[in-house]
């Protein structure tokens, strides 16, 4: 029985040190515009919206749990890294021009999936991003293989 009543995606929430650093970052690179501010107690809080997904900047004066690296960090309750589509990543990494911190790749999964290409870089709080082209989902049948 599913368990989801209606449930849908609503949002990922990232604390941010420089909250107007990381608005900047996923606007610019990701498209994402501001759809709510919400001032509550002391603190604002930003929303921001690029089609169906939205991300909540908090501000926070902490450090980081663990160091970013790679593909994101292996710590069980911690999220991996966000991930985005493009056309093509090389084109998208030459318009960064240098910009972004590159944490690994671009790396090539052709024996996975023809064309799926990755490379992972930071956003300004050391949260890993995962930026893609060419991911396909299964089909039905394949999924069925591994029951």
């Amino acid at each position: 029985m599913s368990a989801t009543v209606g449930a849908r995606w609503s949002h990922v929430g990232l604390n941010c040190r420089d909250q107007q650093a990381t608005e900047a970052f996923y606007r610019r690179w990701f498209g994402f515009e501001r759809a709510r501010v919400v001032e509550a107690d002391g603190a604002r809080v930003v929303f921001l919206k690029s089609g169906p997904v939205y991300l909540e900047l908090f501000p926070t004066t902490s450090e980081p749990a663990f160091p970013t690296a790679k593909d994101g960090p292996d710590n069980p309750g911690a999220a991996r890294h966000l991930a985005f589509q493009v056309d093509d990543v090389d084109a998208f990494m030459a318009a960064a021009d240098g910009e972004l911190e590159v944490l690994l790749g671009p790396l090539a999964f052709d024996e996975f999936i023809s064309g799926w290409k990755t490379v992972w870089v930071a956003d300004p709080d050391g949260v890993v991003i995962e930026v893609s082209q060419g991911y396909t989902d299964q089909t039905p049948e394949e999924l069925r293989s591994y029951a």
